[in-house]
């Protein structure tokens, strides 16, 4: 079971976050416990809206994927402190992440009392329009002398302290099943900004995206390296040249477009005729909807938010209309920073023709159907699209065929096997952004 624990306080030394790790250490055999932070989150503030930005989309993702959560909160002047206040409006705003989550309340105070009060007030919010969380009822854990309650290891010292705990956590583990069985509305993401009217950290401010020099406007103004200028990476050590070199090397097409939705690059290991997704040097810098045509933009914004929720972290899709003698396959993987935030998508395209020709040469097998006939190359036409190619028909998110390994497709997958056996992959089904509906 996975759930995510949020620390109340923005306070460098917390009393709260001291309990959840608490919790996530001892209790490791009920559930999988990540503790999550509101230290920087921005203010609250409906003029400034930042709904987009990655902290409050990180934190949106992580409780949208957790089956509960656990709020650790102090009590500041009888009431929640304002940090706190602070990130449930950003996550009751645009986002509705609580909503039909099941939320346990716990607590940590100087004082004898706990966080009674504060409790109490955080739980009459939790269940305000717009947050709708399903909060665990009775139970309260009030840790109070906090200052006197942990040992120098962290652990709580009192064994009736530790039993209570125990046994409530062992009742939100049984909660969680039991809401898990009621229908909860589908989850609905924000629209997709395709055309990246907003901006990131790494957005080259004050170049027009669509301009056909973007690439030489935006390295001129934030003073980009080139030619022999030494990059140091995580594991290695190139120039830039090296780099372009290596990346133009690989026998795939690759692409990235960042998580504003902007088509930052693409390696130029062939001439733009001879790609199996043309890319024209004029569309880097481009927002994804210039990219693509306005009819294919439900399945580009349907593929990016199934990498953004985390739904999925790879999407494939065959592209059967390159004709007869290819097989392509555009993948489509969410990128991540190193803690964890999405950062945009790596599309990388092949044509498995060569390789299936060269595997089978070797082992001497042979590509059959279900039936146990030999495939023929013949291939029907029909155009998909997922985040660069044109689509006629946008994909059903309630139930979109995928492949064995969570790409779409609209056919069993054909496999090869050894002359005379068959191997069918039949597809499951996967439908769209699952979780609670936007509401309020």
């Amino acid at each position: 079971m996975k759930l995510v624990g949020i620390v109340g306080s923005n306070a460098e030394h917390s009393y709260n976050r001291l309990l959840l790790q608490y919790i996530a250490s001892q209790y490791s055999h009920l559930f999988d416990l990540e503790i999550l932070e509101i230290r920087d989150l921005p203010l609250f503030s409906q003029d400034e809206d930042q709904t987009n930005s990655v902290a409050i989309q990180n934190l949106t993702r992580k409780i949208m994927q957790a089956e509960g959560v656990i709020i650790a909160t102090p009590e500041h002047n009888h009431t929640i402190p304002a940090g706190l206040k602070s990130a449930i409006e950003w996550l009751s705003f645009k986002v509705h992440p609580f909503e039909n989550k099941p939320v346990l309340i716990v607590g940590a105070s100087y004082y004898d009392q706990g966080t009674s009060r504060a409790q109490l007030h955080l739980r009459q919010i939790l269940d305000s329009p717009g947050v709708n969380a399903v909060v665990m009822p009775g139970n309260e854990f009030l840790l109070g002398s906090v200052t006197e309650a942990f040992d120098e290891l962290g652990n709580l010292k009192s064994a009736g302290t530790q039993q209570f705990l125990g046994s409530v956590l062992e009742k939100f583990s049984h909660f969680i099943q039991i809401i898990s069985v009621l229908e909860t509305p589908e989850y609905q993401m924000p629209p997709e900004d395709l055309h990246a009217t907003g901006q990131i950290e790494t957005t080259v401010a004050n170049v027009e995206m669509a301009a056909d020099d973007w690439l030489e406007q935006a390295a001129e103004q934030v003073g980009a390296v080139t030619a022999n200028t030494y990059v140091q990476l995580d594991r290695g050590l190139l120039t830039v040249d090296q780099l372009n070199w290596f990346l133009n090397s690989m026998p795939l097409e690759l692409t990235y477009a960042d998580s504003n939705n902007q088509f930052l690059y693409y390696n130029h290991n062939a001439e733009a005729e001879d790609m199996l997704a043309k890319r024209q040097p004029g569309q880097v810098g481009n927002p994804l909807a210039n990219c693509h045509p306005p009819k294919a933009y439900k399945n580009v914004e349907w593929v990016i938010q199934q990498l953004r929720s985390g739904n999925q972290d790879r999407i494939r899709v065959h592209v059967p209309n390159h004709g007869p003698n290819q097989f392509v396959v555009h993948n489509y993987q969410a990128i991540h920073d190193e803690a964890g935030n999405y950062a945009g998508i790596n599309e990388y395209i092949l044509d498995l023709q060569p390789w299936i020709d060269w595997y089978l040469q070797q082992t001497g097998y042979q590509l059959l159907t279900a039936e146990g006939t030999p495939i023929s190359n013949e291939q029907p036409a029909t155009p998909v699209d997922g985040v660069s190619g044109a689509s006629t028909k946008a994909p059903t998110t309630s139930a979109v065929n995928t492949d064995a390994v969570s790409g779409a497709s609209e056919k069993p997958a054909k496999v090869a096997v050894a002359a005379g056996a068959t191997t069918t992959a039949a597809p499951p089904k996967i439908d769209g952004v699952s979780g609670a509906s936007e509401k309020g």
